[in-house]
């Protein structure tokens, strides 16, 4: 049995629609093409559900199996998970990108300086922020505790996620500031 650690939040079940079992679909993930007939995923560590049928233009879905109101209420405000590895599996990365939950954890340097540790990839517009924990050291310096630092250049030098390290210019800068 998988554990809650296991599982990559990516959708939430809304409400029924009409008479057939249908639902609104809320997704969370920048991925929308893993949700097709015939995907399964996770609604708590042991239990999964299938798409039997999906409605982009209507952000409706139906699940194999619920094919009445009544039983499709029971999915009513779910959270559909699915894995990290099913997650690299099924959706696609251009040159250059990652998944945030790989950015998650890594160390942030400036100048070999270790300014902290990346906490959470935050989107404000349409702009991916790097929420970064600052370092020990620079705390007893009294600089802010986390700091946001935009993901893209000219900020972002490189990311090697096999280490964990991402390199940033014009992030002390900006911890400075906060």
């Amino acid at each position: 049995m998988l554990k809650q650690s296991d599982l990559l939040y990516i959708a939430t079940i809304g409400k029924t629609v009409g008479l057939k079992g249908d639902m609104k679909l809320h997704i969370k993930s920048d991925f929308p093409e893993q949700f097709k007939k015939g995907a399964s995923f996770y609604i708590n560590e042991k239990d999964k559900i299938t798409i039997e049928n999906i409605n982009f233009e209507r952000g409706l879905v139906k699940f194999e199996g619920y094919n009445a109101p009544e039983l499709a209420k029971k999915l009513t405000n779910k959270n559909l998970y699915t894995t990290y590895e099913q997650t690299r599996k099924d959706c696609h990365l251009e040159e250059g990108e990652n998944f945030w939950f790989d950015i998650i954890g890594c160390k942030v340097y400036e100048e070999n300086e270790l300014l902290g540790e990346v906490q959470e990839v935050e989107r404000i517009l349409d702009t991916n922020y790097l929420l970064i924990q600052t370092d020990k050291k620079l705390l007893e310096e009294k600089k802010a505790k986390s700091f946001l630092v935009p993901h893209k250049k000219p900020f972002l030098l490189s990311i090697d996620i096999n280490e964990k390290i991402i390199k940033l210019d014009g992030a002390k800068d900006i911890l400075e500031a906060s």
